[in-house]
This record gives structure tokens, C-alpha cells and sequence, in this order.
């Protein structure tokens, strides 16, 4: 009796202690809430914009997270491209703020279409008759193709920069299966289709092989036309230095001499440079604003007119929260669906811009998601806007709008189909003893088990590779009634083959290069608006929403992880994602990440 008055009180001791935490963290974020809410920013003259290209830059930002600065260790923080855009244009119509200050440059870009947006907002910041100037102790890639658009760059003494071009090799896990045990049974629709080969080969195929290199090598072209431009130096020059030699371990003043920076010096050296630029004394202080200081600073923009709502969908596909994956945002298909019906109900919206940065994934959350949108496009105007990506089921959802827009080096097409089902026959029964047997009573009863633990089962991989075949039918259709193409030039094109969207442009995959801007005008344009403001949608998870089950977590602790397993993150993380994936999948074969 005594030892459960103990537990009783023990448990109550707990409970009130809970509370009282909860509590202060609520009293905490309400405050940082209320100060947050209760005025702008005031920009002082002579200000300076310090952007920090430090981090992880993903498509937007996530929640507001009250609690951030408790928790974060400041090694990997999540940017949104939303975020970073908008405080570029304040700074741009702000006149009181002079210049921008990129600092850093360890930055990892979800894609390179998110470098390049980030670098032409700041190409066009400039446009103002204001600068930029960027200082940093080492310049991974994406960043300094970012820094490179800057008046000047500096480079600490020791520092280095990364300069080698696109690429990268691929994990290939057949070899380790095939010691467990394991072997990945693959059906697809595509010779291009290759994301069954990282289960199913031990090296890349030529159909692959193909497509990485086009796409790369666009990429690559495109980034040096751009440095080039900017740092007047011939592409041709450019591209003989990262044949040469390994840039990254070069002396520092050699960069000097191949222009790629402009001088090399020590951190507090930068302080004297900005100074001169504002016209102050060595002893006066510089009116700084951090990217979160410019997310409360007021934007001229006008609210009046009709609303052009813009919807983002970013990050894998998946089909229910159930089947979320473990990092990142997911376009989870039943809340989608249920979010754009609702847009389409609301008659205050006159037309929709749908911002799509997504690989693909579950080819039915995909197709339903298609669904939506065509049925929203009776009712009012629908421009897609593609990000970073916009492959597979990526760009099934967006094959139904009325327009399509694509930055210049965004990753499109990979129209295909694919299944992967492991299985466990020699692991279980020649490895471990273990037998199977028991009743049916139709013949395909255990048409499931078969799959994964028959050694015979040629007649279920043929009905499965049926199923694929129809849903890659499905997707021809798909794509040849939003583009009005024929199904046969569709599948020309197809056959899971990724493209360059400067590329697709060629092949009517998409209508026009252009910006997030570009299409909110086409959409206004579509609508018949004179006058038109846009909202944002769906809107960001309040910090009471952060205690409770939601679709799209994942952002601390997904900038926790990359923090920890470094480059081991992607591929870990893949691993783990293929165990809760549908298994009928419209997917980009690879992930693809620019540092």
C-alpha cells in the first residue's frame, strides 16, 4: 500500500510538473509572439542587409517555431526560398537599407534551381543602383555560384573555394543484398525509368548514364554563362580551370589571379570594406538587419484588388500521413486534394498559381491529386509554377494547368512508372531455415506473400508489371490531354526520361521560362485582373499546431540529421523512405542536392 501512494504521488508530481513546464514555454512563446506581432521593423539609415549563406535552403519555410532558439545549435539552420526572395525585395524598395552583405558559403541548395532563383534576386536587387559584396572563409559550389552575381568577393587567407563542375557517383546496393540474401524485384514503364536500379544493378546504365550527363552538363553550362557574365571571365576560361586542377586546394591568391575572387583578407578586414562603401568612420557601427529582422520589415506591396491565391507543394509525394517520410515536407495526396477543393470553393479566389518542387512519389496520390486540379480548373484559372523539380508525379499534377512556368534549370519530365518490391526467399529459407506453407482458398489468395517470399514467382511479377503498364498508360493520358499532345508524341518524350526544363520548353512539356512572378502575372493575366494582391497557401503550422500530428514535420529534426550523418544523409534517409513508400511509384530516380 505504502509503495503505491509513493507511485500515485510520484505520478501526480509528474503530471503537475508537466503543466507547469507547458506553462512557462506557452508563457515564453506568447510573449516572443506579441513582440513579434506588435510592430515592423524600423530600418535605420544607411542600413546593410547580412544574409547568411549558411544552411539548408529548402522551397519554404516551415512552421514558426517559438522554441527555435532553444533548441537549435545554429550548425545547420532551414532557410525557405520564400523567405529569402521576399527580404531581398524589401531591401531592394527599401531606400534606407544600402546594400547586401552575403556572408558564408557552406549553403546546400535542394536543387540547382533554387541557387539560381536566389542568385537572380540578387541580380536584380542590383538593378537598384545598390550592392552586394560577399565575404566568406571557404565557398562550397552552389554558394559561390550565388556570391559570384557580387560587386566584389572576398576570400579569408585560408580559405578555399570549391570549383569542379556537376556530378556525382551513386550508391548501387545490389552486392549488399545479394550477400543477405535479398533480391529487389523491379517492374517499369521507361528505359529511362532508373530508380529500381540503385536495388536491382551494381552500376549505372547507359540509358542513365544519358540523362545525368545532359541535365548536368546544362546545368553546369548555364551556371557558367552566368559566372562568366559576371566575373568577366569567358565561360571557356572558366571551365579549363575546373579541368586543370583540383580548384578547392589551390593557393588562395591563385584565385585572385584566375579572377574568380577579388581579394583575399582576414574576417575584421570585411568591416572596413563595408564601412567605406557606407561613407562611415573606422569607429562607427553598421546598421545591420538579419534575415529575420527583414521578415518583419513592412513590404510595399498593395492589398487591394482580387485575390490570386499561391499554393505550394513541395517534397515527395506520399499517400497519407501513415506513409509519410521520416524528413523533409511531404505533399501528403487526401490534404492536398482537400486544400485545393477548397480553393475552389472560394469565390473571393480568382485564380490559382501552384508553386510544385517535388520529385514525385506515390503514383495514386499523385493521379488524385491531378484530379483536384483539373476539377479546379473549371472553375477558375490554374498556372503551375515549377521549382527545383517537377519530375514524375511531380509533373503529372502539374500536366493539368492552364499554363506552365519553369525556372531555367529546374529538373522536369521523368514521365514513368515503377515498382520495387523485395524479395525475402533466400534470407529466409536457404539462410535461415525458416519454411513457409498454408491454406488458400482462391488461387491468388497469397498473391502478397508470393512476391516477397517465393522463390517462383514469375505469374505475380507479370500481373504486377500489368498493373504498372496501366498506370503508365494512365499517365500518357494524362499529360497528352493537359499538353493537347498526342499519346504517341508523349511517349517519344517519355519513357521516364528526365529533362532540363530549358530543354522541355523544346518538347512542349512546358510553355515558358519564367519566375514565381512570371506566372502570378499569367494567372492575373488568364483571369481578366486589372488589379490583384496574392495569399499564400496552405498557411504555416501555428506553434500550438507543433504539439500535435501533422503531415509535414520534420524540420528541425531533419536539420538535426543532416547536421549528424553529413553526406551519409541522403542515402541513409532513401533507405529508410523506400520502407514506407507506395509501391507503385512516379518518382525521380535520385535525389538531387547542390552544395
Amino acid at each position: 500500500m505504502k509503495d503505491f501512494i509513493k507511485y500515485v504521488f510520484a505520478t501526480i508530481t509528474g503530471i503537475v510538473a508537466l503543466f507547469m513546464l507547458m506553462g512557462i514555454l506557452f508563457a515564453i512563446s506568447l510573449v516572443g509572439m506579441i513582440a513579434s506581432e506588435s510592430g515592423a521593423t524600423k530600418v535605420k539609415d544607411n542600413s546593410v542587409f547580412v544574409l547568411q549563406l549558411n544552411g539548408v535552403i529548402q522551397e519554404r519555410t516551415e512552421e514558426e517555431n517559438p522554441f527555435a532558439a532553444i533548441l537549435s545549435k545554429g550548425e545547420m539552420d532551414m532557410m525557405g526560398l520564400d523567405d529569402l526572395l521576399a527580404a531581398i525585395e524589401k531591401a531592394k524598395n527599401n531606400d534606407d537599407i544600402k546594400g547586401i552583405y552575403l556572408e558564408g558559403g557552406v549553403t546546400e541548395f535542394d536543387s540547382p534551381a533554387t541557387a539560381q532563383q536566389l542568385r537572380d534576386a540578387l541580380k536584380d536587387f542590383k538593378k537598384s543602383g545598390k550592392w552586394v559584396v560577399a565575404y566568406s572563409d571557404q565557398y562550397l559550389q552552389g554558394a559561390y555560384y550565388v556570391a559570384s552575381v557580387a560587386d566584389k568577393i572576398y576570400l579569408n587567407k585560408t580559405g578555399m573555394v570549391d570549383f569542379r563542375g556537376i556530378g556525382g557517383k551513386s550508391e548501387y546496393l545490389k552486392g549488399l543484398f545479394d550477400k543477405i540474401g535479398v533480391r529487389y524485384q523491379a517492374v517499369r514503364v521507361g528505359k529511362y525509368k532508373s530508380a529500381v536500379e540503385r536495388m536491382t544493378q551494381s552500376s549505372m546504365s547507359d540509358n542513365d548514364r544519358e540523362q545525368r550527363l545532359a541535365y548536368s552538363q546544362g546545368i553546369w553550362d548555364y551556371w557558367l554563362k552566368d559566372i562568366s557574365e559576371s566575373r568577366k571571365v569567358s565561360a571557356a576560361q572558366l571551365n579549363q580551370l575546373a579541368n586543370d586542377s583540383i580548384i578547392s586546394i589551390a593557393n588562395p591568391a591563385d584565385y585572385v589571379k584566375a579572377r574568380l575572387i577579388d581579394k583575399i583578407m582576414y574576417p575584421e578586414q570585411i568591416k572596413d570594406e563595408i564601412k567605406a562603401r557606407l561613407k562611415l568612420d573606422k569607429d562607427d557601427d553598421i546598421n545591420q538587419l538579419t534575415l529575420a529582422d527583414m521578415k518583419n520589415v513592412k513590404a510595399k506591396k498593395d492589398d487591394d484588388g482580387e485575390k490570386i491565391a499561391i499554393y505550394y507543394a513541395y517534397g515527395e509525394i506520399v499517400d497519407d500521413i501513415a506513409s509519410m517520410m521520416p524528413s523533409g515536407h511531404n505533399i501528403v495526396g487526401k490534404t492536398t486534394v482537400d486544400d485545393l477543393n477548397e480553393l475552389a470553393k472560394d469565390d473571393d479566389i480568382k485564380a490559382v498559381v501552384i508553386r510544385v518542387n517535388s520529385p514525385g512519389g506515390s503514383a495514386v496520390a499523385s493521379e488524385n491529386i491531378w484530379h483536384a486540379i483539373k476539377q479546379l480548373k473549371t472553375k477558375k484559372p490554374v498556372v503551375v509554377s515549377m521549382g527545383g523539380l517537377a519530375a514524375s508525379g511531380g509533373y503529372m499534377i502539374s500536366a493539368p494547368a492552364n499554363y506552365i512556368f519553369a525556372e531555367p534549370t529546374t529538373i522536369t519530365g521523368s514521365i514513368g512508372i515503377f515498382g520495387l518490391v523485395p524479395n525475402y526467399s533466400e534470407l529466409a529459407t536457404d539462410k535461415l531455415g525458416i519454411t513457409f506453407d498454408g491454406i488458400k482458398t482462391n488461387k491468388y489468395t497469397d498473391f502478397a506473400e508470393n512476391l516477397v517470399l517465393s522463390k517462383e514467382n514469375s505469374e505475380e511479377i507479370r500481373f504486377l508489371q500489368t498493373y504498372v503498364d496501366r498506370g503508365y498508360t494512365t499517365f500518357l493520358d494524362i499529360v497528352a490531354e493537359g499538353r493537347k499532345m498526342k499519346r504517341e508524341d508523349v511517349h517519344e518524350i517519355a519513357q521516364g526520361r528526365v529533362w532540363l526544363a530549358k530543354d522541355a520548353v523544346k518538347i512542349k512539356l512546358v510553355d515558358k521560362l519564367g519566375s514565381l512572378n512570371d506566372a502570378v502575372k499569367k494567372a492575373a493575366e488568364l483571369a481578366k485582373l486589372d488589379e490583384y494582391h496574392t495569399a499564400t497557401y496552405p498557411a504555416p503550422d501555428s506553434w500550438i499546431d507543433q504539439f500535435l500530428p501533422s503531415e509535414n514535420k520534420g524540420s528541425y529534426l531533419d536539420a538535426e540529421l543532416r547536421s549528424l550523418l553529413g553526406d551519409l544523409y541522403t542515402p541513409v534517409m532513401e533507405m529508410k523512405k523506400n520502407t514506407k513508400r507506395n509501391r507503385l511509384q512516379a518518382r525521380l530516380p535520385y535525389s538531387v542536392v547542390i552544395k
